[in-house]
């Protein structure tokens, strides 16, 4: 095996081998190499030649691909330096930092009326205490849902700005359908509208091209809508079928005792 090194003439001449050293080392820098790796064949065949060339590189080849201080530069010019100013703050756009806090008030919103539904079948002349258990449950699981959203606005260095809630209805009785259907219905009205503003912030937090708030949304809240859109629409389902008697009170216990799965 041979191993040859000439310059881009294959020629060095003798009066670059008796200059200084460091006149040496930067003519050598500047020129360009030539490997050649030759082999003769086990056989007695003819030899095989692999040639390597390295072209004037202005950077020394350290194998290092990322410089933590020197790219960190321009990250740390957009530090702010006011304290009223979040320094967690980073690729949030005011677009979906606004989305957001509708998102927290269409919660509460709907908790607010589920805990009107809980006062109305905890009255004791209606004393249906399995509604009145499920719509509490709902109550505080909308509100959950609010402090969710609020805790992930403040992660991403937003500002939580709460809303004014508009005052639910006290009756809930209907003339045809009944107080537990009708309840039920309104329930399934008020998770498919969730549904769609939660599809709505999904879609704000796509367009301003935030990866992290898309999976927020999907994680957190998408699959568990639909899931709460179909157990409520079976409730409905079973409603339909009962009337208005003695079905209702069975209906009610069955949430009261847990056999009915809540939402």
């Amino acid at each position: 095996m041979i191993l040859e090194s000439t310059t881009a003439s294959a020629t060095i001449r003798s009066d670059a081998l008796c200059a200084p050293l460091s006149k040496r080392t930067a003519t050598a820098s500047v020129s360009s190499h030539v490997l050649r790796l030759s082999q003769s064949g086990r056989r007695g065949g003819a030899g095989g030649a692999v040639v390597v060339s390295a072209s004037k590189n202005n950077r020394p080849l350290s194998g290092v691909v990322f410089e933590p201080f020197v790219e960190v530069k321009k990250e740390l010019d957009l530090v702010p330096s006011l304290l009223s100013q979040s320094l967690a703050r980073q690729k949030f756009a005011q677009d979906c930092e606004a989305a957001l806090n509708e998102q927290i008030n269409v919660e509460y919103n709907v908790s607010y009326v589920y805990h009107a539904l809980y006062a109305y079948f905890d009255r004791d002349n209606v004393a249906l205490k399995g509604f009145a258990k499920f719509f509490k449950e709902s109550s505080l699981e909308e509100r959950e849902h609010a402090e969710k959203l609020m805790e992930y606005q403040n992660k991403r260095g937003g500002r939580v700005r709460l809303q004014a809630i508009s005052i639910p209805l006290t009756e809930f009785d209907h003339p045809e359908k009944g107080d537990a259907l009708y309840a039920m219905e309104l329930a399934l009205s008020l998770e498919r509208l969730t549904n769609e503003k939660l599809l709505n912030l999904h879609s704000v937090a796509a367009a301003n091209d935030d990866p992290q708030m898309t999976d927020f949304i999907e994680g957190e809240f998408l699959t568990e809508q639909v899931e709460a859109i179909k157990k409520i629409s079976e409730f409905v389902a079973q409603l339909r079928r009962v009337g208005k008697g003695h079905g209702v009170w069975h209906f009610d216990q069955m949430l009261l005792d847990g056999a009915v799965a809540a939402a």
